[in-house]
C-alpha cells in the first residue's frame, strides 16, 4: 500500500490520505470542492462545486500518473438530490464512454458545508 499526494489537491481534513494505491488499483478519497489555491470553496453553486471536486480528483489520479479516463468507478454524494441534474451535466465534460460505473445519493450534510463530495476508484 502507497499513500498518494499533492498539493495541487485539499490538504486532507482529517486522519487519512488523499489517495492510496494498492495493485494497481487508486483509492481516491472523497473530494470536496475546495480551491487548493484559496482554501475555499469556488464561487457559485452545484456546477462549479462539481467542477472543483472533479479538478481535484483529477489532479491526484495525475500524481498518480493516471487520468480520469482510468476511473472505474466513482460515488458522488449530494447535499440535496435535487441538484442532481446540474451536477450531472458538468460530470459528464469529464467523463467519456466507457463511463465510470457510479453510485450518487443525497446525504443529510457534508463536510463544511458543501453541495457535493466526489470519490473515485481507478485501475492502471
Amino acid at each position: 500500500m502507497k499513500a498518494l499526494s499533492t498539493e495541487k489537491a485539499p490538504a486532507a481534513i482529517g486522519p487519512y490520505s488523499q489517495a492510496i494505491e494498492a495493485n494497481g488499483m487508486v483509492f481516491a478519497s472523497g473530494q470536496l470542492p475546495i480551491d487548493p489555491a484559496t482554501g475555499a470553496f469556488p464561487e457559485g453553486g452545484i456546477k462549479e462545486q462539481t467542477r472543483q471536486s472533479l479538478l481535484n480528483a483529477q489532479a491526484i489520479l495525475q500524481s498518480a500518473g493516471l487520468d480520469l479516463k482510468d476511473v472505474v468507478k466513482t460515488t458522488v454524494l449530494l447535499s440535496d438530490i435535487a441538484n442532481f441534474g446540474p451536477m450531472n451535466e458538468v460530470y459528464s465534460e469529464f467523463f467519456s464512454q466507457p463511463y465510470p460505473a457510479r453510485s450518487a445519493f443525497a446525504v443529510r450534510d457534508l463536510p463544511k458545508g458543501a453541495l457535493v463530495e466526489i470519490e473515485c476508484i481507478a485501475a492502471r
